[in-house]
């Protein structure tokens, strides 16, 4: 039997499913975009993984919601809850900052400076520390542990692949302004 809050969630989950359509939207409005300046792409191959990966997950939420409802335990509900908003404004602090530079690909326009600006100031993969906060947190909001822990330890495996892919193709000087920057924990810096 399916409950109000199971019922709550999968709203939830359809609101995320909406947020990625208007993302994919966006970024291929902005890849149309940084092709007509002459952007390259790379990591073409892992693109396709990455993005039946990501539906997978999704769909797992709800399944392990429905088909294996446990008990959940209200404050790590709230407190997954809370870890996907937050991961969702980190999210969409990285794409206001990137403009129309940013999407779901890697397309890089040659000649144009590396984004320092936003959460970029603190960290190299600010898009990437929110989706890790997502594969986690998401599910968690509905006890879906099993969901949780397998979709994070692949999406640990994909970012693998895909930063490096990413990083090389960004270049000497994307390396040069970014070496003294953590990938995902920002330092703590005193005085």
């Amino acid at each position: 039997m399916v409950t109000t809050t199971t019922w709550l969630y999968l709203g939830f989950l359809l609101l995320v499913v909406a947020e990625r359509v208007v993302e994919l939207v966006l970024s291929k409005r902005n890849a149309a975009r940084a092709f007509a300046r002459g952007g390259v792409e790379a990591g073409q191959g892992h693109y396709p993984v990455m993005v039946a990966f990501h539906t997978s997950f999704l769909v797992a939420c709800a399944a392990e919601a429905v088909l294996w409802a446990r008990p959940t335990l209200g404050w790590v509900s709230g407190v997954a809850l809370a870890g996907a908003v937050a991961g969702q404004a980190l999210r969409y602090w990285a794409i206001s900052t990137l403009g129309d530079r940013w999407n779901s690909r890697i397309i890089v326009v040659p000649d144009l400076p590396p984004v320092t600006g936003g959460p970029y100031r603190y960290l190299r993969h600010p898009n990437y520390v929110a989706v890790v906060m997502e594969f986690w947190c998401l599910p968690m909001i509905h006890g879906a542990w099993v969901t949780a822990l397998v979709f994070s330890m692949g999406n640990l495996l994909l970012l693998f692949v895909r930063i490096r892919a990413e990083e090389q193709a960004l270049g000497a000087v994307y390396a040069r302004e970014f070496s003294q920057r953590p990938r995902f924990i920002p330092e703590v810096r005193r005085g």
